[in-house]
């Protein structure tokens, strides 16, 4: 991931960049809630990433939505099941262990 500091814009660059999701922060609510726009990358464009993190009981809850989609495709059965690894992945590091590559391609792990 690169990020364009003085816009604020960030780009998702999967498969050796090859597929880049362009994301444009609308609205960020402190301390816990941003909104995103995609700005491109194949059928993320004008969908949104909805970030709502709230405290409960000494922890963090985090409620993800990528909302918006245009139709249900394979595609977006395919990233649907992506987001819910990287939900698990998130949780291990907020956690403090191993979330290991979601992506292995070649011996690398993205």
């Amino acid at each position: 991931m690169t990020e364009e500091s003085a816009s604020g814009i960030a780009e998702l660059g999967f498969f050796k960049r090859a597929t880049i999701y362009r994301c444009r922060p609308i609205r960020i609510s402190k301390p816990g809630q941003a909104e995103w726009l995609c700005e491109s990358g194949k059928e993320w464009e004008n969908t949104r990433l909805l970030f709502d993190l709230t405290p409960r009981d000494g922890r963090t809850l985090l409620r993800f939505t990528h909302a918006d989609w245009h139709a249900e495709t394979d595609y977006f059965v395919s990233c649907t099941t992506v987001w819910g690894e990287l939900m698990f992945r998130i949780k291990a590091a907020a956690e403090g262990k191993s979330a290991g590559p979601l992506f292995t391609a070649d011996g690398m792990a993205y």
